[in-house]
């Protein structure tokens, strides 16, 4: 399902909706349980209440195996987005790692249009066939890089997933050199949300707040918030 539909979708919900009804299990129940094509809706219905309980292997073995009507779709990410940020990365050799990378959409786009870039994709799946591109296994609370290894980090869609954000957030600095972008839904918190999220970042301050970057620019692009930090160097 195309990402355009799902986020005015998403906004007829979370903002014309009342909310005595928009977080009703009875009213959500119809939504989940086409969603999720009929299977685990009590997990998933549950999800927010079950995930902080998890360890770090049944976390991922979830997001691995989570079958939705999203899945055919090849990213998060909208088109305005993905231009706006290959807009902002130089034209120079540069390493650049792409944190949550799925299946490593984004990072193809990259290689299409900027040629002297050295490319890595991190996500929880065992292994991912990109060509041209390294692909490491990790998690994001705890990533297998040395101290700035990277120029340019990214991370889209993935931050309002993590169950520690904290963590998460001082590693993607941590293996920053120059440059952090993230991506991620500007949406009001719901218990009963579609998309397993677990933080929310409704207004354009919520994001700069989390990263604590002393040069950002953060800018609402079709029902996302693109953010990019600059560290100081």
């Amino acid at each position: 399902m195309n990402r355009n539909i799902t986020n005015a979708i998403r906004f007829l919900m979370d903002e014309c909706v009342p909310p005595i009804i928009r977080d009703s299990k009875w009213f959500m129940y119809p939504f989940y349980y086409f969603w999720f094509k009929g299977k685990d809706i009590k997990f998933y219905m549950n999800f927010k209440a079950l995930a902080y309980k998890m360890n770090n292997t049944e976390f991922e073995k979830v997001y691995r195996e989570v079958d939705v009507r999203a899945n055919d779709r090849p990213a998060d990410l909208n088109d305005q987005s993905i231009e706006y940020m290959l807009n902002n990365i130089e034209d120079e050799k540069i390493k650049l790692a792409d944190i949550g990378c799925g299946r490593g959409y984004w990072l193809q786009e990259v290689q299409k249009k900027k040629k002297n870039i050295e490319l890595y994709g991190c996500d929880v799946f065992e292994q991912l066939d990109l060509p041209g591109i390294t692909y490491v296994k990790g998690n994001i609370e705890k990533l297998p890089f040395k101290d700035k290894a990277f120029d340019i980090i990214t991370c889209h869609h993935t931050i309002e997933h993590i169950q520690n954000l904290g963590p998460a957030i001082n590693e993607l600095k941590r293996i920053a050199k120059k440059k952090i972008m993230i991506a991620t839904p500007c949406q009001r918190y719901y218990y009963y949300t579609l998309d397993l999220h677990l933080n929310f970042f409704p207004a354009q301050i919520h994001l700069p707040e989390v990263m604590r970057m002393r040069k950002n620019e953060c800018k609402k692009i079709l029902g996302d918030w693109v953010y990019i930090g600059h560290l100081d160097t």
